[in-house]
């Protein structure tokens, strides 16, 4: 780290991070304090608050809506102190894997939200697993701790077993559920007590001397005290210290408790992002590695959101500005179509507000609309050719055959599954025998989402049936030896949304004798969306 170039204060002080978290460990709510501390919004309202006027922010699809749960990632940017924090959602649930793998390929550092009863779960696993093949440095946040929850140093344990980091406290719990009074912050030796009766107020902080500063005790019991005093030595004697650097490369995480609907516990995580957090780090392309003091600038696509405002049939593609200084009406160049791009119309997000970005800076997520120029994995830059790596596309788990309930609209049906194919939600085959198309997803609820969105986005009632095939594979290898594969295998191939030749598979047996029968050609399950 000590050798990397010092960056323009105006890219220093930005901080773009995700928040990952199983379903209902409180992510939605830890976005909202975010907002809220970062004079974002007035009032934090939860997911399935009475009146429009509470709904979540950062959710605006109408089955996240309905369901209260985060299906799209949705960024928003705000300030904090001095620093400027983009803030990109993850959807928590297992069924939008793909989508959140492509939004961590586009942030600087990770927050993890640990529930502080139930401890590492299933997804929190799968999605940290992602970190770590990015080596993203980690911040947990162990929520819920107003709640009944577990004994601290088994909750410390199992992240350290289960994800094999070294985990480094930065504030522990005074008592848990009914007892719960608040923190101690082991970084700047201070109390921190949570105050029940107003869930948006800022807890109160009283600056002590240490463990042994007699007003302890005029604000704790004395047997939660003496367990508080007792604890904390234990901790420092068994547990790491924080080191910055180590956390940086991505084996250690500082780890912070707190209760988020009750507000406490969420500003000293916002600081921790603040102090310790990366600034925004060099990009890998196939060309060379971009970093964010460059002045020209370069920035890729990581994801696309077709209909945000359904009124409006637009698309807004999310771009990570890798380097340089952006300002409204630039002309960039487009590099997979080669054609120059005037950026007009540039926008910044809060959640499902937006306001038209003047300028941005590297390390900062804006949002360009447009017809469906732009692709995942696009790269926008100043001139020069180049192409972002790391950002995958993954063989679907599910397959379904896809049709309009009325005939008539087979061609609509076309248009928008070729929409949805741009912006990633799913992959649509259209198999070279017969008509109809198959869509693959990685997660059965993202045929409802579907399904719920091509309706009301379009208008247009469709079936999902179940298809003969199981899976799907990228055909790659010398041309004339793919063509002879094609054509002997008419009924499993059919082309992707990019033209590309897909198997369809039925069973493993599939692949293992068209590898056997045609000598040179592989069958990818991942594709590297790189344009």
């Amino acid at each position: 780290m000590s050798n990397a170039p010092v960056l323009p204060p105006e890219i220093a002080r930005r901080r773009t991070f995700a928040i990952i978290a199983h379903p209902d460990a409180g992510k939605t709510t830890l976005t909202e304090k975010f907002l809220l501390f970062g004079g974002a919004i007035q009032m934090a309202g939860q997911v399935r608050a009475k009146g429009e006027a509470r709904r979540t922010r950062s959710d605006f699809m109408k089955l996240e809506q309905d369901r209260g749960i985060s299906v799209s990632a949705s960024a928003m940017s705000f300030d904090f102190r001095h620093y400027r924090f983009n803030l990109v959602d993850t959807p928590g649930h297992s069924d939008f894997s793909e989508d959140t793998y492509r939004t961590l390929t586009a942030v600087d550092t990770a927050v993890m939200v640990i529930d502080g009863a139930k401890g590492v779960e299933s997804q929190t696993r799968k999605l940290f697993e992602v970190c770590r093949l990015r080596d993203l440095p980690i911040v947990t946040f162990c929520n819920k701790m107003d709640r009944e929850a577990r004994d601290t140093f088994e909750i410390i344990d199992e992240i350290q077993e289960n994800l094999a980091i070294d985990v480094a406290p930065a504030s522990w719990p005074i008592g848990s559920g009914r007892e719960f009074l608040g923190c101690y912050d082991l970084i700047n030796d201070r109390l921190e007590l949570m105050d029940r009766a107003d869930r948006n107020r800022v807890a109160e902080s009283i600056e002590i001397k240490g463990l042994e500063d007699p007003r302890l005790a005029d604000h704790v019991p004395a047997d939660l005290l003496a367990k508080l005093r007792e604890e904390i030595e234990m901790a420092r004697e068994l547990l790491p210290a924080f080191d910055r650097a180590r956390f940086l490369e991505g084996s250690m995480t500082p780890i912070w408790f707190g209760s988020a609907i009750n507000s406490f516990g969420v500003k000293e995580l916002m600081d921790g992002i603040a102090s310790f957090g990366p600034e925004p780090q060099p990009q890998p392309a196939l060309e060379r590695q971009i970093s964010a003091d460059e002045k020209a600038v370069t920035g890729f696509v990581f994801k696309v959101q077709a209909n945000m405002d359904p009124k409006h049939r637009d698309r807004v593609a999310f771009v990570r500005l890798a380097s340089g200084h952006f300002e409204r009406g630039m002309k960039l160049l487009h590099v997979r179509s080669k054609k120059p791009m005037a950026v007009s119309s540039p926008v910044l997000f809060l959640a499902s507000d937006r306001e038209l970005a003047e300028e941005a800076w590297a390390g900062d997520i804006i949002g360009i609309p447009n017809h469906g120029q732009l692709r995942i994995g696009d790269a926008l830059t100043e001139g020069e050719t180049l192409h972002f790596t790391g950002i995958p596309s993954f063989a679907p788990e599910l397959l379904q055959s896809v049709r309009a309930t009325d005939p008539m609209k087979a061609k609509h049906l076309e248009k928008a599954l070729m929409q949805f194919a741009e912006e990633g939600a799913a992959k649509v085959f259209k198999p070279s025998i017969g008509s109809g198309f198959i869509v693959g997803v990685v997660g059965a609820l993202q045929f409802d989402v579907l399904a719920s969105r091509i309706e009301i986005e379009y208008g247009i009632p469709v079936r999902f049936e179940p298809s003969q095939f199981t899976s799907a594979r990228w055909v790659q290898g010398p041309k004339e030896v793919v063509e002879k594969l094609v054509n002997a295998n008419k009924q499993h191939i059919a082309l992707d949304h990019d033209g590309d030749v897909v198997f369809l598979t039925r069973l493993q047996w599939d692949i293992d004798r068209v590898l056997r029968d045609y000598e040179g050609v592989k069958l990818s399950a991942t594709k590297e969306m790189m344009q």
